[in-house]
């Protein structure tokens, strides 16, 4: 799956694989990066619906678990970085 992904999306993705993400448990989602809001929940919520990026595991709705990088995303970011090398 090729997913076109802006400057946003692809620095969102970066920072879930860097292990700097919490994410709310809900079906739409929040994004925490370094403890602080997101401030571009658009962008959180197209991520999590095109499965790029999830919670690491289960939470309560509402709870801010660990986001993880899934297989999608982390094929998509590899194609955006295999491109621009």
């Amino acid at each position: 799956m090729i997913t076109t992904l802006n400057h946003r999306e692809r620095a969102t993705l970066r920072a879930v694989a860097g292990g700097h993400a919490e994410i709310s448990c809900s079906c739409e989602p929040d994004l925490f990066i370094d403890g602080l809001s997101c401030c571009d929940q658009s962008t959180v919520h197209r991520l999590a619906r095109l499965g790029l990026i999830a919670p690491a595991r289960s939470g309560k709705c509402g709870e801010r678990v660990p986001a993880l990088l899934t297989e999608a995303g982390s094929q998509a970011l590899g194609e955006v970085l295999a491109i621009a090398a």
